[in-house]
């Protein structure tokens, strides 16, 4: 129908935006923040935008675009037609005959419209001059820009569908001590959030997140301790469903809570235990803990959470309806997605929404935080008691958000992504859980890496690569867990073939069964965490690893 039509025309012009924009930034919620970025970001979506179409579109004073702004921009900045610019050369070919001399080129391009410098020149003549005979072949060179346009468009589309692979590879491959990989993580702005009871008495809710590039991250936690105490600490998957025998999906999701001492640095962290009990899809941790201030890290291998990324929407759910009256209304689908997100960011379990609770999802949603200004006007407009936002009053400020794009719902769906839902409302991306206080939104890549490593190789017995003993590999087996470190002593890089494939009933965080991991020299890395694929079924471990001889 020509409604299914223009749908999948919509569809797909939203794919080659979002594909040419991840191309340039980490994430769709990345604003831009230079005409430079805009260009690259409009160059890898096969246009090529003048001077005068970038001033237009950044005018002065403008500090930032966001990928809304993009995608209007893109229907706006047309693709050159090879038709359209074969015309123009054939106006400046005075012999006719197909070519364009190094010295015509110039004399136009420095000359006239955007003029050039005679360097910029010599370097597109250098990339058109094919057959480098000092003439352009300016029919050949058309061809070559189109093709060019293409397969930017085409590998930026490609990009993006492997995207998943590439979560699953890369998953537990950043180094300890290298700063070069500490540098390129990227972190979420940390957002404080004041206790309210004793930590040992206090459950606490928080929720990982699957990102683009892999990495998985959650809210931080601090444990005060005013002096030497019998702790019980538990973590499990939050059930959201209202259905009793129904449990929510994410209920198989492993998880594990890391107490480090050290500061919110991620300097001079010491792992002090970890959750290693288990009790169905509870994991607990009892002991003693001296007076101190602690770190609570969550962790999950991400071998459920990345398997549940795989099941793709199967159609795209409707947002907002419009009334007999015309007016714009939630829909009850979106309505218990909304419902579903207040309860996971209502951190306290107050049934209330604080300042500090909405600006963690203000952080997770935009990489803003709402002022105390804001947060003062969304009081006087929305449905608030003692001075926090209600349930209701979140869903009527989403709708507020609503009514501000006209029904519009891209600006609803680039949210519900960054909560992890999918475009059947499904929450695939993410797991919420329970356990104790909040101080930090953060990624804690270095700190909790190094907890993991640190709780396998004490635990686990080192053997040594066959032929070189100064490649160790760990294996710790847990509970519910099987994960392995590969420690390289040696002063070179080594690559290590690792083979999964006579496992039984089991999946890697790695998403695969045979892969290569390369450890930089005087390293150590996670190698990978296998699970049961089933867990009602056998499941046996059998990993073979080599070593691949450099060339």
């Amino acid at each position: 129908t020509a409604n299914h039509k223009l749908r999948s025309e919509e569809e797909r012009f939203y794919m080659t935006c979002r594909a040419a924009y991840l191309s340039v930034f980490r994430s769709s919620l990345v604003n831009m923040t230079s005409k430079d970025q805009l260009c690259s970001v409009l160059q890898q979506a096969g246009r090529n935008p003048s001077q005068k179409a970038l001033d237009k579109y950044w005018p002065p004073g403008t500090k930032k675009l966001n990928f809304d702004d993009f995608c209007e921009i893109l229907k706006k900045e047309k693709t050159a037609e090879p038709d359209q610019l074969m015309r123009i050369f054939k106006k400046f070919d005075t012999n006719c005959d197909g070519y364009i001399s190094h010295d015509e080129l110039s004399r136009i391009l420095t000359s006239s419209g955007e003029k050039m410098s005679p360097k910029e020149v010599d370097e597109v003549f250098s990339l058109a001059d094919v057959n480098k005979d000092g003439k352009l072949d300016y029919a050949e060179f058309c061809r070559l820009l189109e093709s060019t346009v293409e397969q930017c468009q085409t590998a930026a589309l490609e990009k993006l569908e492997a995207d998943a692979k590439l979560k699953r590879q890369n998953f537990g491959n950043q180094l300890d001590n290298s700063p070069q990989s500490l540098e390129s993580q990227p972190e979420l702005p940390a957002s404080e959030i004041q206790p309210r009871t004793e930590p040992e008495t206090t459950q606490r809710k928080g929720c990982f997140y699957l990102e683009e590039d892999g990495t998985i991250v959650s809210l931080q936690y601090r444990l005060i301790i005013p002096e030497t105490t019998s702790i019980y600490l538990t973590i499990r998957p939050l059930n959201l469903s209202p259905i009793p025998d129904k449990p929510s999906p994410w209920m198989c999701v492993d998880t594990a809570l890391y107490v480090v001492t050290g500061n919110e640095t991620k300097e001079d962290s010491n792992l002090v235990c970890f959750t290693e009990l288990r009790d169905k899809e509870r994991f607990l941790w009892r002991g003693e803990l001296s007076a101190g201030s602690y770190l609570l890290l969550p962790f999950t291998t991400g071998c459920r959470l990345m398997k549940r990324t795989r099941k793709t929407a199967t159609k795209t759910a409707q947002l907002v309806n419009r009334t007999q009256s015309g007016e714009l209304e939630l829909t009850k689908e979106f309505k218990a997605a909304l419902s579903d997100i207040f309860e996971v960011i209502d951190l306290d379990g107050s049934g209330l929404l604080s300042l500090e609770e909405y600006n963690f999802f203000e952080q997770r949603t935009s990489g803003e935080k709402c002022d105390e200004d804001a947060w003062a006007i969304c009081k006087e407009n929305f449905d608030t008691r003692k001075n926090e936002l209600t349930r209701q009053g979140f869903l009527e400020l989403n709708l507020m958000e609503a009514n501000d794009r006209e029904g519009d719902p891209r600006d609803l769906w680039l949210t519900l992504e960054a909560m992890g839902y999918n475009r059947s409302l499904e929450m695939v991306e993410a797991c919420p859980f329970a356990t104790l206080q909040a101080v930090h939104l953060d990624s804690g890549i270095k700190m909790l890496n190094s907890a993991v490593q640190r709780s396998i190789t004490s635990k686990a017995e080192a053997r040594s690569l066959k032929g070189h003993e100064n490649v160790l590999v760990y294996t710790y087996k847990g509970e519910s867990r099987i994960s392995s470190v590969i420690a390289n002593k040696s002063n070179q890089k080594v690559t290590v073939h690792i083979n999964n494939e006579q496992s039984k009933n089991c999946v890697s965080s790695r998403g695969m069964s045979v892969f290569a991991v390369e450890v930089p020299p005087r390293t150590k890395m996670v190698c990978q965490h296998v699970m049961a694929l089933n867990e009602q079924q056998e499941w046996t471990y059998s990993c073979v690893e080599t070593i691949i001889p450099s060339l």
